[in-house]
């Protein structure tokens, strides 16, 4: 791939999660309107920006398929469910002013994606990430404390997104095809709670001005526009860069909390959130080892294939020899490549399934 390209992926990344970081500014302007209507209104005007897209460039064919496997289409109902209380959750701490203890869920979330790997899939996990969520785990100890609670924003946060990229792994849709089949789900009952809301005399979209119902109706691009330029970034940029650059969103919130909305961090949430810091730097750091030592392993069958062509050049009976045998090693050098090449590029979660080399989705939608 071209530098070219890789520098419009690393713009596109940094735009997704910029943007991603910086949505606690927006939630805040759509006041009166309660947290639900809220969260109703990005279901609706989510789905019309995605299936306008969706039109435009043709591609409908994924759902004639979906439809036709009720497994699939259950995990979708699963899936939207849960992104149902995620975005629930992340609007209403937004304007309740608990910005910073919703940036934590994030910050905790490739932590409680391994622990979910581990309980759920069977899945292996290294001493340096056995030590990262031990200090996770003492993190959470520290800010329950701290804040002389559980910090359950945090926690229904991390863990319902840990289970909705669970449950998208299994369905296996692209994002933008994956947000048009959530929001099919929720578009119903959203609707139905609107116009249930109207009735009442409670809405705010036709009571509060022009200016009131176009950022009620920007929901839908605030939600799909970071996610296409997130796929964007994805086929342009390696999924380690990105498992770094998911970082930006959080830090962006936690930044935002504390300087532009003044929410408070006594010493002990310093120390809460310095342990989860901790936590990421060794997860992070481990990442890139294992993805060093990937690399430094498949490099030397290929070295090792070259050098034996070379030798096969010299020598023509080995060549004969070769065809005879099947060329072993060969043959063991491309087996090799093939074990190792799933860790090449470690996924956020820095977990790799045990007969699975497809990372965990590392896309965020607060």
């Amino acid at each position: 791939m071209s530098k070219g390209e890789q520098r419009i992926g690393m713009v596109n990344g940094f735009a997704a999660y910029g943007m991603w970081g910086l949505v606690p500014l927006y939630w805040p302007l759509l006041k009166p309107a309660g947290s639900v209507e809220i969260l109703a209104h990005r279901m609706v005007w989510s789905l019309a920006v995605v299936a306008g897209a969706l039109l435009v460039i043709r591609r409908w064919a994924w759902a004639k398929e979906l439809v036709r496997q009720p497994k699939r289409l259950a995990l979708v109902v699963v899936a939207a469910s849960v992104i149902t209380v995620n975005w629930g959750v992340y609007i209403w701490a937004v304007n309740a002013g608990h910005v910073v203890e919703a940036s934590l869920g994030y910050f905790i979330n490739p932590l409680v994606t391994i622990a979910m790997g581990v309980l759920l899939l069977k899945e292996r996990m290294r001493p340096a990430q056995w030590v990262a969520v031990g200090v996770g785990f003492a993190a959470v100890v520290v800010l329950t404390v701290g804040y002389g609670r559980l910090p359950w924003i945090s926690l229904v946060l991390a863990f319902s997104f840990a289970t909705y990229g669970l449950v998208k792994k299994k369905v296996n849709l692209g994002g933008v095809e994956s947000l048009a089949a959530e929001t099919a789900v929720q578009f119903l009952p959203a609707l139905g709670y609107l116009l249930w809301l109207s009735a009442q005399g409670e809405s705010t979209f036709a009571s509060d001005g022009a200016g009131h119902a176009a950022l009620l109706a920007s929901t839908g691009i605030v939600t799909a526009v970071p996610l296409v330029c997130f796929g964007a970034a994805a086929i342009r940029v390696p999924l380690s860069t990105l498992g770094l650059l998911q970082y930006l969103a959080p830090v962006f919130q936690f930044l935002l909390g504390v300087v532009y909305f003044g929410e408070e961090m006594p010493p002990e949430r310093w120390a809460g959130f310095g342990l989860v810091w901790l936590a990421l730097v060794l997860l992070t750091g481990d990442a890139w080892r294992t993805a060093r030592r990937a690399r430094s392993e498949i490099s030397v069958p290929s070295t090792a294939i070259a050098t034996g062509t070379v030798s096969a050049a010299r020598k023509p009976e080995s060549v004969a020899s070769g065809v005879s045998t099947g060329t072993p090693g060969a043959v063991a050098g491309a087996s090799e490549v093939s074990a190792v090449a799933p860790e090449a590029v470690p996924s956020p979660s820095g977990v790799v399934p045990e007969g699975d080399a497809e990372p965990m989705p590392p896309v965020a939608k607060p």
